[in-house]
C-alpha cells in the first residue's frame, strides 16, 4: 500500500541546511500497524508528514497504492488526504468554539457531504469511540482522552484506509492513553492501516512491526514486541513529537 524509497528530506534555512531524513525506505502493506518510534529530532514526523502527503520529500519516490506522489498537484494531494488518510495529533487540533459533533464533522464538510448524511456519519464516529452522549460538548468540557477520541472521530469519518497517528498519547495520562491504544488497535482488527509515531516503546510494543528512526536513518526494525528487549543500559530516545 506505501512504498516510500530512498526518501530525503532536507531544510535550507538560508545559512545552513539541515538533513531531517537521509536515505529512508519504507514499505507498509494493506492491513498492517506499524511504530515508527526515534527520540525527538530523529526525523520520524517529518516522514510522517512525507507519508501523510502534507510535505514532499527532496528526493526519493513514494507511491500510495501504485499511485507516484511525487507527480501530483496540490489539489490532487489535497483529495488523497480527504479520501484515504485519516490524521490524529499529539494536540488534537480540535476548533475550540465548535462542538464534539461539528469537529467530527468537519472533513465531510470540506468534502462537500450534505448536512443530513453529514451528521449521521459524523454521530456514527463518535459511536465508534464510545463518545456519542458527548456529541454537543465543545472542547474545553471534555477531558485529555475524550478529546483524543474526538480527534479518532474525525478521522474515522471519512471512512479513510490509513489512519496516522503522531504521538496520539502524549498528552493524555496512562488510562486515557491505554484507552487511545484500544480504539486504534480495534480499527487495525478491522482492516485499516495504522500508522503510529511515537517516543514511547510501550506504545510501540502494541503494533505489528516498529521501524526505529535516528539522525535521519532507520537504523532498526521488527515485530512490535521485539522493541521491549533493548539490551541493558542502551540509549532510549525520549521527548515529544520531533
Amino acid at each position: 500500500m506505501i512504498n516510500a524509497k530512498d526518501i530525503e528530506k532536507v531544510y535550507d534555512t538560508g545559512a545552513i541546511q539541515v538533513a531531517a531524513l537521509r536515505g529512508v525506505s519504507l514499505k507498509v502493506e494493506r492491513g498492517e500497524s506499524v511504530a515508527i518510534i526515534g527520540p525527538s529530532g530523529s526525523g520520524k514526523s517529518t516522514l510522517m508528514n512525507i507519508l501523510g502527503c502534507l510535505d514532499r520529500p527532496t528526493s526519493g519516490t513514494y507511491s500510495l497504492d501504485g499511485r507516484e506522489v511525487s507527480t501530483l498537484s496540490d489539489d490532487e494531494l489535497a483529495e488523497i488526504r480527504n479520501k484515504k488518510i485519516g490524521f490524529v495529533f499529539q494536540t488534537f487540533n480540535l476548533l475550540p468554539r465548535a462542538t464534539a459533533l461539528e469537529n467530527v464533522e468537519l472533513p465531510l464538510v470540506y468534502s462537500g457531504v450534505q448536512g443530513s448524511v453529514r451528521r449521521k456519519r459524523a454521530l456514527s464516529a463518535l459511536e465508534k469511540v464510545g463518545l456519542a452522549d458527548r456529541a454537543h460538548h465543545r472542547p474545553n468540557e471534555l477531558s485529555g482522552g475524550q478529546a483524543q477520541r474526538v480527534a479518532i472521530a474525525r478521522a474515522l469519518v471519512t471512512e479513510p484506509a490509513i489512519i496516522l497517528a503522531d504521538e496520539p498519547t502524549g498528552n493524555l495520562d496512562t488510562k486515557s492513553g491505554l484507552e487511545v491504544m484500544r480504539i486504534l488497535r480495534e480499527l487495525h482488527e478491522q482492516g485499516i492501516t495504522i500508522i503510529l509515531v511515537t517516543h514511547n516503546p510501550e506504545i510501540a510494543a502494541m503494533a505489528d512491526r516498529f521501524v526505529e528512526i535516528r539522525d535521519g536513518l532507520i537504523v532498526r526494525e521488527g515485530n512490535g514486541s521485539d522493541i521491549l528487549e533493548r539490551p541493558a543500559g542502551a540509549e532510549e530516545g525520549k521527548g515529544g513529537a520531533s
